[in-house]
């Protein structure tokens, strides 16, 4: 049965592919209409709009903190806000400039034409490369995070993988493991054992989840097993669904972690806001835009970001090999939201991108999503508390390795340095943990990240490495974080160059 439906998907991703225009043109009318009766379209004329030219000017561009107030309402329990009806369902994301978290709207629509749907098509493009698989023969394990509810909360909150658990269909639990109460523990620790145990009892054919999370629980598996290499536990196993977090520094890791016999790989851009693209051909590094889940795009040139109102282009405008910050407008009450990712588009008609960072510095490379203004607060406030001051500094990943978790590598220039660099260190650790609530988790127990590594260089090197890059000036700025090492390796050789 579930082979069937996904065979008839088959023509359906072939008229995505062919007709997108047209499909987000139809997206945009249904959107509108959908919204016209609420406070958000009450407040910007959508009962009047006719297209998008009218929709552009009628609706501001905006960030998560210019929406917050609509979403506070909804939050609050207020109906009708952003979307028909009261939003029941948020999905907590962190990297914001003013909070902890920040709290997505989720519908019903959003779940059923967008997530879901996407999940689907996924596994559609999979049986299209591999006709022979056996992958609905066992189980898929999906790797969630844990829902937060309060009993005098209006509404509920979680990682959008918890939300997407928690609202699937009652029959999808038979074909998935583990149990729901183990899926859903909030607490890693505690999880990490009873989780390994749990799937290690199953047929697993299938996994799905954040490259960094997953490997730390494979490994588990592995080792509580006495095994070697994944097939060994699961002999049918043999996909792979990832997104979230560039996944290339990960490859050779799970190549290890399946012996011989490799399994295959499909890249997903499904974020909290909603599910964009998938990876709809074997053994490419890009993925299709998807047209017809309910979400409208617009795309502003990354060096045009200062006035995204005047440069923003639907789809139909676009261009290849230009970096663009994504704008969408989506069923989940979300409208000219600028998400903060970064994309480019490596094929046009059918309309194929690939993820190339965010709109500011950050890093992301185990789902932590620390951004620039995380990193000054903590670093502002781990000075204060040891007495140091900071001149420059910069931050990158350091990958997993078979031995090793990951973590984040600091090279800072001090214009007054700590008494104890180790205390520094953790204070930073926990100014880090306190500010950004995916850091935290990806801190706990030391499971994917260590604890930071902080290297207090000599004064001027950042002057010379800028210098170097024909950096100097003072338009010019040390960039603060990077998703890959390359800025913090240039350092680091500086160093070694003068001793």
């Amino acid at each position: 049965m579930v082979k069937a439906y996904l065979e008839s998907r088959v023509d359906r991703l072939q008229q995505t592919a062919e007709h997108s225009e047209q499909l987000q043109s139809d997206v945009l009318n249904t959107l509108l209409s959908r919204g016209k009766d609420t406070l958000f379209g009450e407040n910007h004329n959508f009962g009047i709009i006719q297209g998008y030219e009218q929709f552009r000017k009628e609706v501001p561009i905006r960030s998560y903190e210019e929406l917050f107030p609509y979403i506070e309402r909804a939050l609050n329990g207020e109906r009708n806000v952003l979307w028909p009806g009261a939003i029941r369902w948020f999905a907590k994301s962190s990297g914001t400039t003013n909070d902890r978290s920040k709290f997505i709207p989720v519908t019903k629509e959003s779940l059923e034409d967008c997530h879901y749907k996407g999940g689907r098509d996924a596994l559609t493009c999979y049986t299209m490369w591999n006709p022979d698989h056996t992958l609905f023969d066992g189980k898929s394990m999906v790797l969630s995070g844990s829902v937060h509810t309060s009993p005098e909360s209006p509404y509920q909150a979680g990682d959008i993988s918890a939300v997407l658990l928690e609202n699937m269909p009652w029959w999808i639990h038979y074909f998935r493991a583990p149990s729901r109460e183990i899926a859903l523990m909030g607490n890693w620790e505690d999880k990490l054992d009873k989780l390994a145990t749990a799937i290690a009892q199953e047929d697993i054919t299938f996994l799905s989840g954040v490259p960094s999370w997953m490997l730390v629980v494979l490994k588990r598996v592995l080792e509580m097993q006495g095994k070697t290499n994944l097939r060994e536990v699961w002999p049918n196993f043999q996909l792979f669904i990832h997104g979230a977090v560039n996944f290339e520094p990960y490859r050779p890791l799970y190549r290890e972690l399946c012996g011989k016999q490799d399994m295959h790989y499909l890249e997903t851009y499904n974020a909290s806001e909603g599910f964009f693209a998938l990876q709809d051909r074997k053994n490419h590094n890009d993925m299709l835009l998807m047209t017809d889940y309910g979400v409208y795009y617009e795309f502003v040139p990354l060096n045009k970001l200062e006035a995204p109102e005047e440069h923003a282009v639907p789809l139909n405008s676009v261009q290849l090999n230009q970096a663009y910050a994504l704008v969408i407008s989506t069923n989940g009450g979300l409208w000219r939201y600028l998400i903060g990712d970064t994309i480019e588009f490596t094929s046009l008609r059918p309309y194929r991108i690939r993820i190339i960072g965010r709109t500011k510095h950050f890093i992301n490379a185990f789902g932590e999503e620390l951004m620039v203004e995380n990193a000054e607060k903590a670093i502002a406030e781990t000075c204060e508390k040891c007495a140091a001051r900071v001149r420059e500094f910069t931050v990158a990943p350091i990958f997993q390795s078979a031995q090793e978790p990951g973590g984040h590598e600091w090279l800072i220039e001090f214009d007054q340095a700590p008494d104890n660099l180790q205390s520094f260190i953790h204070t930073l650790d926990n100014e880090l943990r306190s500010i950004n609530a995916d850091y935290d988790a990806k801190r706990t127990g030391d499971l994917t990240m260590a604890l930071p590594k902080v290297h207090a260089v000599e004064t001027g090197l950042f002057y010379r490495w800028m210098n170097s890059r024909g950096k100097i000036g003072a338009q010019h700025k040390v960039p603060r974080l990077s998703n890959d090492r390359t800025w913090v390796d240039q350092l680091q050789e500086l160093r070694t160059c003068v001793g």
